[in-house]
């Protein structure tokens, strides 16, 4: 299997597709619903699964899904790490893994999570067509004394 470090450089499509991913947690790091919209194809074809959460289905439910949490959360940071992009065609996805820090009115949320999102290229731009993510384990916090 091929590892993003065995590959020499990165195509320009899969560059454009990192960009689209970039785009898609800065999006959600505003908070701001518009700029959501704006990295999502708007369909019946697109689907996103977020932890805890059952399967969405077209652009309506995952929209509001988005301003559901846009309107309970106070801040959110997302820090990437491990990316691997492929491009196939008009389709390029995207693995990574997200460490994501929330704040509500009430405190705040740590997950890091396993996410896959797809991209499908329409009129020259790349949008979501698919987002999952799935928790991943980590390891308990110990307080050192």
């Amino acid at each position: 299997m091929s590892t993003p470090a065995a590959r020499e450089k990165p195509t320009p499509e899969e560059e454009a597709v990192r960009a689209a991913n970039q785009r898609f947690y800065a999006a959600f790091e505003s908070l701001k619903l518009a700029e959501m919209e704006a990295v999502w194809a708007h369909d019946d074809r697109v689907e996103c699964v977020q932890p805890g959460w059952e399967l969405l289905l077209g652009w309506d439910e995952v929209r509001e899904r988005w301003a559901r949490i846009f309107k309970n959360t106070k801040r959110v940071r997302v820090a990437l790490s491990g990316l691997w992009v492929r491009v196939e065609g008009d389709v390029g996805w995207v693995a990574c893994t997200a460490r994501v820090t929330t704040a509500f009115s009430e405190g705040f949320d740590e997950a890091v999570v396993q996410a896959t999102n797809i991209f499908v290229r329409r009129e020259g731009q790349w949008l979501l067509a698919a987002h999952h993510a799935s928790l991943l384990p980590t390891a308990p916090r110990t307080t050192v004394q």
